[in-house]
């Protein structure tokens, strides 16, 4: 791994870890009212294709962060759905 790879995962880490402090609140509140599940639609989608452009350039960085991103924002779509039931 060189130089360049570290800053990518360093980057990617930091974007991906963003969501999960919103994730912790909505699972102690159960409250999503002012949550867009549009707005998480649209970055899950695009979180996905940013995986497929990783795979097609063997971009190492870019497949592990969006991949553990992809689960943290379905994660976060979920509880939306879920919680916006109740």
């Amino acid at each position: 791994m060189n130089f360049i790879d570290i800053i990518g995962l360093f980057a990617g880490a930091c974007i991906t870890f963003s969501t999960i402090p919103q994730i912790l609140k909505v699972w102690k509140t159960k409250k999503v009212k002012d949550i867009s599940l549009k707005t998480f639609g649209i970055l899950t989608f695009g979180i996905l294709i940013w995986i497929i452009y990783g795979i097609l350039k063997n971009d190492l960085p870019i497949i592990i962060t969006n991949s553990i991103s992809l689960c943290l924002n379905l994660l976060m779509v979920y509880f939306i759905i879920y919680y916006e039931k109740e």
